[in-house]
């Protein structure tokens, strides 16, 4: 099974300070969701608030349609994955994945049966009788998502599960987690603050920023078209070019009109051949990034970077012709 989250106008308060600001959102069923921001956005008390571990201060939040207001965790149809794992070392991983349900009743038969299933579907067959310690990190995580799939929740709550690894295991964690998801259709609320395990997974991304939503969309479309400042600042690199009544230093811009605010430009965007002239730009230093070439260059009073082809040789002080691929205009508000 699996169902929607509907949230209306959330604010949580911790003291005199204030953690969310009459927060909405829409999550559809079936949906992977990512919430992602920097430290004390807000993600995670959201999250929390979704799992009954707090109470909003005001607002409303429905899971399938049903007010949760007053419900306790464990009455809610969700299940929460931590970062720290939280098996018990004394059992076996069957047993561990099998908590839940022998927790509702379930016999054993069943439940040693449900174990074996989910510990194959998150690619650990036949390791029913392992500890815990037996592991790696990574495959402690896998016996966690399978705890936490066995009780069959309506919503799946991640909270930063994937912090704990190293950078080969969390890209290689990310692909099997979007492949899960997509294999038992429950709807995944993911929290992060890693932009790029953000759009590895999301079917849309919700970013954050001092309790509020500042941006909300697919990564595609959160990444080169970005509703604000702090989302095209926190989603990567980005050159931000003022643009005074349509006009920038280079001239005007496209679909700008008359109005003023920020041309955003991805340093990828960049290049020498073709898309909207930017003009000519002296090159004051570069380095080899394996996948790119890192560059900075100065246009006329504006500093850029660029990600320049993996196989160019740039030099500092070489003056170089500029066009912007892919651009996009953020008007002042």
């Amino acid at each position: 099974m699996t169902a929607s989250v509907t949230i209306s106008r959330v604010t949580q308060t911790y003291g005199a300070a204030t953690a969310l600001h009459e927060v909405s959102l829409q999550i559809e069923p079936g949906e992977f969701v990512v919430l992602l921001g920097p430290s004390g956005c807000g993600k995670t008390t959201l999250l929390n608030l979704i799992g009954g571990f707090a109470q909003p201060a005001s607002g409303e939040i429905l899971i399938g349609g049903r007010d949760m207001a007053g419900i306790a965790p464990a009455a809610r149809p969700t299940t929460t994955v931590f970062q720290d794992y939280a098996l018990f070392p004394h059992m076996t991983l069957a047993e561990n994945v099998a908590f839940g349900l022998r927790m509702r009743g379930v016999g054993k038969a069943a439940r040693r049966a449900k174990a074996a299933e989910m510990l194959a579907l998150v690619g650990l067959p036949g390791r029913e009788d392992r500890r815990p310690h037996e592991l790696s990190g990574g495959q402690r995580q896998r016996v966690a998502l399978a705890r936490a799939l066995a009780v069959s929740p309506e919503v799946l709550l991640l909270d930063e599960p994937l912090g704990a690894l190293d950078l080969k295991l969390r890209r290689q964690m990310q692909d099997e987690l979007k492949a899960i998801q997509r294999k038992v259709g429950t709807t995944f609320v993911h929290v992060t603050h890693d932009q790029e395990e953000a759009m590895a997974l999301a079917d849309r991304i919700v970013v954050m920023s001092e309790g509020r939503i500042a941006d909300i969309g697919p990564p595609r479309e959160v990444y080169l078209q970005p509703k604000s400042l702090f989302s095209a600042a926190f989603m990567g690199e980005i050159n931000q070019l003022p643009v005074t009544r349509g006009q920038a230093g280079f001239g005007p811009v496209p679909g700008a009109g008359t109005r003023s605010g920020m041309l955003l430009i991805r340093p990828e965007a960049i290049n020498t051949s073709q898309g909207l002239p930017l003009g000519e730009a002296v090159l004051t230093d570069a380095a080899f990034f394996g996948t790119h070439v890192r560059a900075h260059a100065r246009l006329g009073a504006l500093a850029l970077v660029l990600h320049l082809p993996q196989g160019s040789d740039p030099r500092p002080g070489e003056t170089m012709t500029l066009f912007a691929s892919a651009h996009s205009f953020l008007e002042a508000s």
